[in-house]
C-alpha cells in the first residue's frame, strides 16, 4: 500500500482566494483613510479666517509694526518730511492697523479666553502705535537728529563761504546728508538736507535771531520756518 501525497494550502505568499459574495476587502496597496479624505469638506475661506484670527499676533507681525514705527520715526526726523519714508510707513500702517484691527475683533468673538491668555502680545502693537505717534508728535526724533549733529553742523558752516551757496554733494554733517550751505544777508544760514520735504524743497537753519514761523520773511524769498530746538530751525520753500 502506497500513501498518498499530503495536500498543501496556500502559501502565505500567494495570499487568500478572491472572494466571491461580492464584496472583496482592502488590497496591499488601499489606503484606509483615502476615503475619509475623499468626503471630508475642505475649509472654507470663514474658517481659514477664523483659525488665523484666534491665534495671538506672533513673529511676523509685531516685528513688522517695530519696523513701521521706525520708519515714522525717521521720516519725523527729516526736516520738512521724506517722501519714501512717510509713503512706507503710512501705507505698511494702514494695513498692519487694519490687519490687527479685524483680527482682534474677530478673535473677541470666537477665542476671547486666547485673547486674554495672551493679552500681553495683543497690546503690544496699539503701545507700539502710540509709542510712535508720541514721539513723534512732540519732535523728539527731529530734535534729537539736529542735537546730535549741530556740532558738525556749526563746523560746516564756519568753512563754508558767506558770500554763495557751497555746493556739498551729499556729504555728511553730523547725521545729515547735505546737498547745500549758504548764508543770507542777516547772518541766517541755510542747509539743504538731502531728500528733505515731502511735496517741496526743505532744509535746516540756523539763526542767532528769533524768526517768525509760519510767514514769508523779506530778504528769505519764499521759505517759511518752523522751529526745532535752540537756535534751528526747519525751513520749506513754496
Amino acid at each position: 500500500m502506497t500513501a498518498s501525497a499530503p495536500k498543501h494550502g496556500p502559501s502565505p505568499a500567494q495570499g487568500s482566494e478572491p472572494r466571491t459574495d461580492g464584496a472583496s476587502g482592502p488590497g496591499p496597496g488601499d489606503d484606509p483613510v483615502a476615503p475619509l479624505l475623499q468626503i471630508a469638506h475642505r475649509p472654507t475661506l470663514a474658517r481659514r479666517l477664523v483659525s488665523w484670527s484666534s491665534r495671538p499676533p506672533g513673529r511676523l507681525y509685531l516685528p513688522a509694526c517695530v519696523g513701521i514705527g521706525l520708519v515714522l520715526l525717521y521720516e519725523d526726523s527729516v526736516p520738512g518730511g521724506h517722501l519714501p519714508a512717510f509713503v512706507l510707513g503710512m501705507g505698511g500702517g494702514t494695513v498692519l492697523a487694519a490687519m490687527g484691527a479685524l483680527r482682534l475683533g474677530i478673535a473677541m468673538g470666537v477665542a476671547r479666553p486666547m485673547v486674554r491668555r495672551y493679552w500681553m502680545r495683543w497690546i503690544a502693537a496699539p503701545l507700539v502705535a502710540a509709542a510712535a505717534i508720541g514721539l513723534a508728535v512732540a519732535d523728539i526724533p527731529l530734535q534729537g537728529r539736529v542735537a546730535a549733529s549741530a556740532e558738525q553742523l556749526m563746523d560746516v558752516r564756519d568753512t563754508a563761504n558767506r558770500s554763495t551757496t557751497v555746493p556739498m554733494n551729499g556729504d555728511w554733517a553730523g547725521l545729515y546728508p547735505l546737498t547745500s550751505v549758504g548764508a543770507l544777508r542777516d547772518g541766517t544760514t541755510l542747509y539743504g538736507v538731502q531728500g528733505a520735504g515731502l511735496l517741496n524743497r526743505s532744509g535746516l537753519a540756523y539763526s542767532a535771531e528769533p524768526l517768525e514761523e509760519g510767514v514769508f520773511i523779506g530778504g528769505h524769498g519764499s521759505r517759511v520756518y518752523e522751529h526745532i530746538t535752540d537756535d534751528w530751525y526747519a525751513w520749506t520753500e513754496y
